[in-house]
C-alpha cells in the first residue's frame, strides 16, 4: 500500500501540476484567440502529467499488484500502436498474437512474482528465437528479415524496456523496503521533466539543431538545459530514493541521457514510418509511446545499475 511519504510527494507533484494547470490558462487568456503552437503543447504536455498522476496514485493506492497490471495494459497499448504502424503479413498473424497474448501476459507474471532471473531473459533470449520461428513455419520468405526485426523491436521496446518501471517495485533494498514506489516516482519524474525541461531551454535558447532530419526541435541548448536541470532536480529528490546525493545525480545524469536517446531513436522510427505521431490515444499529444519513448530507454539502465550496486 502507498506510505505517508509516497503521498506526500503525489501532492507536491499534484499541486505543481495545478501551477502550471492556472498559468498556462493565463497565457491562454493573455494570447487571446490567435493559435500559439507552443501553448498548445504546453498545455496538451500538462494534461499528460494530470493523467499519469492520476493513473499512478490510484495504482499505487491499490498496491503494487495493481501498478504491474496498469504497465502491462501500457505496454498493450504501447504494442499496438508499434505493430499498426509497421507492415505485417498474414504470415506474422501468429507472432503477432503471441506477442501479446503470451510473451506480454508472461513478462509481467514474472514480474508479479518477483522471478527477476526469468524476466530478464524471456524477451531477449526466448521470445527472440520463438517469434521467427513462429513466421518461418508459414514459408513466406518475402522481406522476411525486415518484418521480424519489427516484431522484436515492438516487443522489445514496448513490453521488455516498460516493464522495466514495475519492476523496480521488486527491488529488495535494504534500508528501503516498503518506499519502491518512490523509486518509480523519481524515474518518471526525472525522465518526463528532462523531456519538459529540454522543450522548454529549446523554445528559449536553441539556436544549434542536434539532429534536424530525425527531431527538428531537439537542439543542442535544449539538451543541455533540459538534462542539466533533470539532473538537479534528481538530486534534489534524493531523499525518496536509496541514493546519496551525488549517486542521486549521476543515476538522473544517467536516466536523462538515456531518455534523450530513446526519444531520438523512437523519431527515427516514426521518420522511417512518415508519420509525426504514434497514435493519438492522449488528445493533441500523440500516442502512449510518444509519452513513454523516453522512459523505454532509461527504466532498464536504472533497474540494473540500482539491483547491481544497491541490492545485497
Amino acid at each position: 500500500m502507498i506510505l505517508h511519504e509516497e503521498l506526500v510527494v503525489l501532492a507536491g507533484l499534484a499541486a505543481a501540476l495545478v501551477i502550471a494547470t492556472v498559468a498556462a490558462v493565463i497565457l491562454r487568456v493573455r494570447a487571446g484567440s490567435a493559435r500559439n503552437p507552443v501553448l498548445d503543447n504546453l498545455s496538451a504536455r500538462i494534461k499528460a502529467w494530470w493523467v499519469m498522476i492520476i493513473l499512478l496514485t490510484g495504482a499505487f493506492l491499490a498496491g503494487h499488484h495493481a501498478v504491474i497490471v496498469l504497465f502491462a495494459l501500457v505496454s498493450f497499448a504501447a504494442l499496438r500502436e508499434f505493430i499498426t504502424l509497421t507492415p505485417t503479413e498474414r504470415a506474422d498473424q501468429v507472432a503477432v498474437f503471441m506477442s501479446f497474448f503470451v510473451i506480454l501476459p508472461m513478462q509481467y507474471w514474472l514480474i508479479w512474482i518477483g522471478w527477476y532471473g526469468f524476466f530478464t531473459i524471456l524477451i531477449p533470449v526466448y521470445a527472440f528465437l520463438v517469434l521467427p520461428i513462429a513466421s518461418v513455419v508459414f514459408g513466406d520468405s518475402r522481406n522476411f528479415l525486415a518484418r521480424t526485426a519489427e516484431t522484436q523491436w515492438g516487443v522489445m521496446v514496448c513490453i521488455y524496456c516498460i516493464s522495466h518501471v514495475p519492476a523496480l517495485l521488486t527491488l529488495d533494498i535494504p534500508g528501503y523496503r516498503g518506499h519502491d514506489p518512490l523509486l518509480v516516482i523519481f524515474l518518471l519524474l526525472v525522465v518526463q521533466s528532462s523531456d519538459v525541461l529540454q522543450y522548454v531551454w529549446g523554445k528559449l535558447l536553441g539556436r544549434h539543431k542536434i539532429a534536424p532530419a530525425v527531431s527538428p526541435s531537439k537542439t543542442v541548448e535544449g539538451f543541455a538545459g533540459g538534462v542539466a536541470c533533470a539532473t538537479l532536480l534528481g538530486t534534489a529528490l534524493w531523499r525518496i530514493t536509496p541514493f546519496r546525493p551525488l549517486q542521486a545525480a549521476g543515476m538522473s545524469l544517467i536516466a536523462t541521457l538515456m531518455a534523450f536517446c530513446g526519444g531520438l531513436v523512437m523519431s527515427a522510427i516514426k521518420r522511417d514510418r512518415g508519420v509525426k505521431d504514434w497514435g493519438h490515444l492522449i488528445e493533441g499529444h500523440g500516442g502512449m509511446l510518444d509519452r513513454l519513448d523516453s522512459v523505454a530507454f532509461s527504466a532498464p539502465i536504472l533497474f540494473h545499475l540500482t539491483r547491481y550496486f544497491f541490492v545485497t
